[in-house]
């Protein structure tokens, strides 16, 4: 005897609803996550757009090659006191199909880092394609990059400790183009983003430490706060 027609139409309802009850709870998560995080934009007198496309364009090593980042949404931009002065920052959700896998956090340097190098925990499964060469363990984490004895100058014990201390949700850290960038878990809130920048700000310390030419050239970020406000606006 088959299952009555009826039994069926239930069936496909019941997971109909499902389907939308789960549907509503994501965009009320992502409206919830937008609300804050504009929240804290205006409380820190920071830029906050909902999404910029390009952003994400800006690397391709760490998080956003791991994820295949196509869309960045929710995006802070502005800048942050370090030890050594201030530095510009960009703190955004990163969207690959619709998801959101992570939230990067990218502290910008004053000089380009000469070898991109990345810092993987060693709990992730962080393989994926055209992954630089594996360079070791350093501390909690291992060291990828193409440029092994270029690497090598740069990983200090300094950094490795800096490194170790970010954490067991920041999967990977990273050094590419001018930035320290680092990604965390998507449910990250300000108070842990916050943490999180000081503590990028410390390897941007480590990696990039300002000189005194350099400082009395220009305030340090002056020209970028200008390129962020283009960088960000949304629709171009």
């Amino acid at each position: 005897m088959g299952i009555p027609a009826w039994i069926w139409f239930v069936i496909a309802a019941v997971a109909l609803v499902a389907g939308l009850a789960l549907l509503a709870a994501d965009r009320a998560k992502e409206g919830s996550r937008n609300r804050e995080r504009m929240r804290w934009a205006e409380l820190r007198g920071w830029q906050f757009v909902e999404e910029d496309e390009r952003l994400p364009r800006q690397w391709s090593n760490g998080a956003i090659g791991y994820f295949g980042a196509q869309l960045a949404v929710n995006v802070v931009a502005g800048s942050t006191f370090t030890s050594d002065g201030r530095r510009p920052v960009f703190i955004f959700d990163i969207e690959t199909e619709g998801q959101i896998p992570a939230v990067v956090v990218a502290v910008r340097c004053n000089r380009v880092h000469e070898v991109p190098l990345e810092m993987w925990l060693s709990s992730v499964p962080f393989q994926r394609q055209d992954m630089p060469e594996m360079l070791g363990p350093i501390g909690q984490r291992y060291a990828f990059a193409d440029d092994s004895e270029g690497a090598r100058k740069v990983i200090t014990q300094d950094l490795v400790d800096a490194a170790d201390s970010l954490g067991g949700d920041v999967g990977v850290a990273w050094l590419e183009n001018e930035w320290v960038l680092a990604s965390v878990a998507p449910n990250a809130g300000p108070s842990r983003l916050e943490r999180l920048l000081r503590d990028l700000g410390e390897i941007a310390d480590i990696v990039d430490p300002f000189d005194e030419e350099y400082d009395n050239a220009s305030t340090p970020g002056r020209h970028w706060q200008a390129e962020a406000a283009d960088d960000i606006e949304p629709g171009n």
